[in-house]
């Protein structure tokens, strides 16, 4: 028991200075929200695992409709063959954004009597079919079009794709049951004139059913190639509205970033009154819009960048080295599985190191003409979104130090106000209406610190 008396103490020190020393631990907080793609009505995800040449991919699916109706036509570097091509589940999304999320987190201020020697700070089509396929090929080549392979993984039925013209191809994908928009042709013929190959899926239906999946799950395709770029353009067709893109690029490197358009990192470490806590989602939606106006729609912003192997705070926890390895990450160890990466790129040296690059996109057809170019860098620095809610202390206050605190409190709720009101573009009225209310069950009123900072209490 003696031994447990004097180990208490350590860790409560040890815990002090964790939370308290500024240069490491600058985050140390209590997490209590997290925006999340669930804001968004509609935003597509995406997973890129890149070591090198080597390219992990995996594309959550938000398709919304009849099962029967869905086809995804992307642009891919080179002809991908069955092992490369593979289905995960979507749980591994949603970690990586669970983690990843820009994030609130609380703080409570210590009493300024309190007499403490510690350091204080504030706070494809099926094999099966019956045709000709002689005839089929030489219908095909009239077309431009080659059949570079073809198989089934999963529910989907894939098809690898060259072609010589843009308007062959279109063809030849509504000839075999693919439902493409409209308005296909013009934005497919620059990925030919690159010599790009067109990865092609529908579901089997029958496959489907017999699965007992509900949702159709991502898929994954693994590839090498000097490219590190996703394309953006065919999911812009019949767009009416802005996109949402979330992009999580999982390097061994450090911070990946958009070069042929900016990256600029989301306001951040910002605090903001308490009643935001019960409106994060508006907050943080009105928030991104404003800074997406400001930047002229026409940039990526980084909302996170960190080492998968911590995080502070901790809005989910960090993934586990297999769920690293479901998400595409290929160089953990030598034993990396078949049904994650393609044997021709896997590395034999192993590394613990993986890191994460959170990218957030609203896109339209003006501002975004080109697909999306990245490059991975050597910068290892932390960065989240992180927006503060700094709480007052509630006790007695009776000392000259307590007395100075309760006059400086009204200075910083006004900076809050101010501070809400340039993030969001809120009213600046109707937020220190809010305040007002939300700060009414404490023991300090606004009105009663108002009275201390002009002497007049």
């Amino acid at each position: 028991m003696k031994f447990f008396r004097l180990l208490t103490p350590l860790l409560l020190t040890i815990v002090a200075i964790l939370c308290f020393a500024p240069a490491a631990w600058a985050f140390c907080g209590f997490y209590v929200a997290k925006a999340d793609t669930k804001l968004y009505n509609k935003a597509s995800q995406v997973v890129i695992a890149r070591d090198g040449d080597g390219t992990v991919l995996t594309m959550a699916n938000d398709f919304q409709g009849e099962v029967k109706d869905f086809a995804i036509v992307i642009p891919v570097p080179t002809v991908l063959q069955k092992e490369q091509v593979h289905v995960t589940e979507p749980k591994i999304i949603e970690r990586l954004d669970a983690f990843s999320a820009p994030r609130l987190v609380e703080y409570f201020d210590s009493d300024p009597c309190a007499v403490t020697d510690s350091v204080n700070l504030p706070a494809a089509a099926p094999r099966g079919r019956a045709v000709n396929q002689e005839a089929e090929k030489t219908s095909d080549r009239s077309l431009g079009v080659t059949v570079e392979a073809r198989f089934n993984v999963g529910e989907y039925d894939i098809v690898i794709l060259s072609a010589k013209e843009s308007g062959g191809l279109e063809t030849w994908l509504k000839r075999n049951g693919y439902k493409i928009p409209r308005g296909a042709k013009q934005l497919l013929q620059p990925y030919i004139r690159s010599s790009m190959k067109f990865f092609v899926a529908k579901v089997n239906l029958d496959k489907f059913e017999k699965s007992g999946y509900q949702f159709l799950r991502p898929l994954q395709i693994s590839y090498q190639s000097p490219k590190f770029m996703l394309p953006i353009r065919l999911g812009m067709i019949n767009a009416t509205t802005e996109q949402d893109l979330i992009v999580y690029i999982l390097s061994p490197q450090g911070q990946a970033e958009i070069t042929n358009y900016r990256t600029v990192k989301i306001p951040s470490d910002a605090n903001i009154p308490l009643f935001v806590k019960d409106e994060f989602g508006e907050f943080y939606k009105s928030m991104f819009q404003t800074a997406y106006t400001k930047e002229d729609r026409k940039v990526g912003f980084l909302e996170y960048a960190w080492d998968m192997g911590s995080c502070d705070p901790c809005s989910a926890d960090p993934l586990t080295p297999e769920e690293l390895k479901q998400a595409g990450v290929f160089w953990l160890d030598d034993n990396s599985p078949s049904n994650v990466v393609s044997p021709s790129f896997r590395r034999p040296s192993p590394t613990s190191n993986v890191f994460i690059s959170r990218l957030h996109v609203r896109y339209t057809r003006d501002k975004f003409p080109e697909d999306l170019m990245f490059q991975q860098t050597a910068n290892s620095e932390s960065f989240q979104g992180r927006y503060v809610l700094q709480h007052p202390f509630q006790g007695e206050l009776k000392c000259e130090a307590g007395r100075e605190y309760k006059r400086s409190l009204p200075k910083r709720f006004e900076q809050e106000a101010q501070t809400l009101a340039k993030l969001t573009n809120w009213n600046i009225q109707d937020i220190r209406n809010k305040m007002k209310l939300s700060l009414g069950n404490l023991r300090y009123s606004l009105w009663e610190n108002f009275l201390s900072w002009l002497g007049l209490n």
